[in-house]
């Protein structure tokens, strides 16, 4: 059914983007009522406002915490057109009738990311505005509600497009997305009293994004999450479901390095990454790791790509790349590819939420993030052979990549730079077998290699194999019953091994 708006209540907190549509609702005949600031505003822009208190008989009272909440308000938005009933009590207590609510909520996320206090906090808790919502978009059969400012441009096609009538559809709409906006104001509040405490999961996300599909063409996709304050795309094409993932990955590896790093991921594991003095160095060492797996990854570094990188990084073809900063000669080379990703990264990984969700059964799987990174001072030597300075630097190095490899995992590494992995096998055996063969393949030496795993040795098994394809020292969590016998074999061959008491399963 249509409805034409005749009168109009804003309360709202912010007060940009008002002005045109205030001068549209004006020119089309409709009437304002608000509230204190607001209502200020409006008549500053020269158009008559009633002001609620007017209307209710009651000042705004107890600090402002109470303006609105009066039944001549709430009865105005409410009251069903088409009943009978109601319409003998909206005359009978000379209740307007409001068909269209403009409000907005407290800014509560941004107080508490401020770090203010509880005192401050709990101010920006908004009622009469969260009531306004709701009342509004329950009775959107007659009002038309808007919630928020990112709402402010479809108001506008509406009242331009439509001269202010609504049809059932656009009021369903507008209360949709104010639902949307009321149960993610609520779902911060309780977080905010939770308190870590994780005694109920409460997750509200906004800001859809329809994706081409999701891992495969047959399943649909959607991204929930501001992607644009995390990275600026720059160039190439719609970024893809898989795409996300591997960029995920990506920035959650390269952020446990300090030092100049460059990485290549293929399905969320790195095939090629070294830490070396330059970008373009560090591009040499981690292709020719695995040039077959490289081919379509995902490129990712810790510092700006200048001209002498690029241009060896554009020799083979991958989907995107990522980096803090571009020199402008080093993107006209690298945009080159019409449909390449270039991912200018904003946020640190480290400075993303701590909390991974995922979905499982009939329910969700909550835990922190894995941010630990082990350091010289976390290792513990359990062999007689103690592990030289720069295979200490290459066990650390080869810890934080199997922290990022997919169970179970295993990673040779040697000099900074990833030898090979094996990722995601049922046994660490055949992980270790893997990354052999992998290395093997493409003639990469493993003498004086070192080696990580994710977890402990169950067995001697591992360090065995290890010591015949050439490793020399060793790094896993530590925690079997029989450790004993992997540091026994390792006694017994010279080769150095350290526990550093921190498990990395990734699965």
């Amino acid at each position: 059914m249509s409805k034409k708006i005749n009168k109009v209540l804003i309360s709202v907190y912010h007060k940009d983007g008002l002005d045109e549509i205030l001068s549209i609702l004006d020119k089309q005949g409709a009437s304002f009522i608000s509230t204190g600031g607001t209502q200020e505003f409006i008549q500053s822009l020269g158009y008559e406002c009633e002001s609620v208190e007017t209307i209710t008989g009651y000042p705004s009272i107890l600090g402002g915490r109470v303006k609105t909440l009066h039944p001549k308000i709430f009865g105005g938005i409410l009251y069903r057109r088409e009943n009978e009933g109601d319409k003998k009590q909206v005359k009978a207590y000379d209740i307007p009738s409001i068909d269209l609510v403009i409000v907005d909520l407290y800014p509560f996320e941004e107080t508490v990311a401020a770090g203010s206090s509880d005192e401050e906090i709990i101010e920006k808790i908004d009622i009469g505005g969260i009531s306004l919502i709701r009342g509004a978009a329950k009775n959107y059969a007659d009002v038309i509600i808007v919630a928020s400012k990112k709402q402010y441009v479809p108001l506008l096609k509406l009242l331009k497009e439509k001269n202010g009538v609504s049809d059932t559809e656009d009021r369903r709409w507008f209360a949709k997305e104010a639902f949307a906006v009321s149960s993610a104001y609520d779902a911060a509040i309780f977080n905010y009293f939770d308190r870590g405490q994780e005694s109920a999961l409460r997750l509200a996300a906004d800001d859809a994004k329809p994706l081409r599909y999701g891992e495969n063409p047959h399943q649909k996709g959607t991204f929930f999450g501001n992607f644009d304050e995390v990275f600026e795309q720059i160039h190439g094409k719609e970024i893809s479901y898989n795409n996300l993932l591997d960029i995920d990955a990506a920035v959650a590896l390269i952020a446990d390095f300090d030092d100049t790093s460059l990485a290549i991921l293929k399905h969320n594991n790195a095939c090629g990454m070294a830490s070396r003095p330059t970008v373009k160095e560090a591009w040499i060492a981690a292709l020719e790791v695995d040039p077959v797996s490289a081919f379509g990854g995902i490129v990712v570094t810790n510092r700006k790509i200048d001209k002498e990188a690029a241009e060896r990084i554009n020799e083979i073809f991958f989907e995107v790349i990522i980096a803090p900063a571009y020199d402008d000669d080093a993107l006209e080379i690298l945009k080159q590819k019409k449909n390449r990703v270039i991912l200018i990264q904003k946020k640190n990984g480290r400075a993303l939420p701590k909390v991974q969700c995922r979905s499982i059964l009939n329910g969700m799987l909550v835990q922190d993030k894995d941010v630990s990174v082990q350091t010289q001072s976390d290792l513990k030597v359990v062999t007689n052979t103690r592990p030289s300075k720069s295979e200490i630097e290459d066990l650390l190095f080869a810890n934080i990549l199997v922290k990022h490899t997919k169970s179970n995992a295993i990673v040779l590494a040697k000099d900074k730079r990833l030898i090979a992995s094996g990722t995601g096998q049922t046994s660490r055996v055949d992980a270790l077998h893997q990354a052999i063969e992998k290395a093997r393949t493409f003639k990469i030496e493993l003498e004086g290699a070192v080696m990580a795993s994710d977890a402990f040795f169950p067995f001697p098994d591992c360090v065995e194999i290890a010591h015949h394809a050439g490793i020399n020292a060793v790094i896993q969590p530590g925690g079997s019953i029989r450790d004993s016998e992997s540091i026994e074999y390792c006694n017994q061959n010279g080769v150095s091994m350290v526990t550093t008491g921190a498990r990395h399963f990734k699965h």
